[in-house]
């Protein structure tokens, strides 16, 4: 069907607006990552650096020098990693149970998920709740509180809803039990609403910053946005030594290196992403099309 003038021009309007407007968006990522390759002495000398004269490494050698960053880097992988296997894990396990009214106890635990949902308990009783149990200065203190989030456990009771119970009433009558049903036969079918909700876990974990900035204040157990948060708003960072990466006699701004830091913080993710875009478009969608 040929398109008349007006869709042609409404067509072309809409591609020239969602360019802008993708261009504004992108603008604060490019301004980062240029600044953070900027020459020292022009970075010093400049406040608004569209594109440098010179690309350097320095800021990147001076931060990955310092022990504290790689530290935090590390402890941010291990809460991505773990803490995400652990959510995914109990999130799924819980939405299979209050998804299937043949096993005991779904009905107080979809009570108990929908009054997590609908009331917050607050900061300060959540504070005494990880002191209480002797959390504090402990990564647990951030893995627990957000091992299962009541509207992704609601979201995955709706795929797990999707599944036939004739599957499992097939599985059942050929010996298997209810343990061996949900780990060789509903998680495999599972797998694109668990990486949606794995990529969600996982930049929940990489992204804390509040709770480890209540309950952490060991150094070594700080995740990379709280050091990244104690760079920011400081005026010298201080970290590691202020030659290493520099040309001689030269030291690299501050400015610079916490543009750095900002990369590499968000890196990580950007590359996770691309492995899960198959399975995260289809577990978007979960609860969306009601058949």
């Amino acid at each position: 069907m040929r398109e008349s003038l007006g869709e042609r021009i409404f067509a072309n309007i809409n591609v020239i607006l969602l360019t802008i407007i993708g261009l504004i968006s992108l603008f604060p990522f490019y301004y980062v990552l240029i600044n953070s390759f900027a020459d020292p002495i022009e970075a010093a000398s400049k406040s608004f650096i569209l594109f440098p004269e010179t690309f350097t490494l320095s800021a990147y050698e001076y931060i990955f020098s310092t022990k504290t960053f790689i530290r935090s880097l590390g402890v941010s992988a291990y809460l991505a990693i773990f803490g995400t296997a652990l959510s995914l894990m109990v999130s799924a396990a819980f939405a299979y149970m209050i998804s299937r009214k043949r096993l005991f106890g779904h009905k107080v635990l979809m009570i108990a998920l929908l009054i997590t949902i609908l009331f917050s308990p607050g900061i300060i009783p959540n504070y005494l709740v990880i002191r209480e149990l002797g959390l504090m200065d402990s990564l647990w203190s951030i893995i627990l509180p957000g091992l299962l989030s009541g509207w992704n456990a609601l979201l995955l009771k709706t795929f797990f809803d999707g599944i036939p119970e004739s599957l499992e009433e097939s599985a059942h009558i050929d010996g298997a039990n209810d343990l061996r049903i949900f780990f060789q036969i509903i998680l495999p079918l599972s797998l694109p609403a668990l990486a949606a909700f794995g990529l969600f876990f996982a930049v929940g974990y990489w992204n804390t910053f509040f709770n480890a900035l209540l309950y952490i204040s060991d150094p070594d157990k700080r995740p990379l946005q709280v050091l990244l948060q104690g760079m920011l708003v400081m005026s010298e960072t201080g970290i590691g030594d202020p030659t290493a990466g520099a040309e001689a006699g030269q030291q690299v701004p501050p400015q610079t290196i916490k543009m750095a830091a900002v990369i590499i913080a968000t890196v990580p993710i950007l590359i996770v992403y691309p492995f899960l875009q198959k399975h995260f478009a289809k577990g978007v969608m979960l609860g969306s099309v009601k058949g």
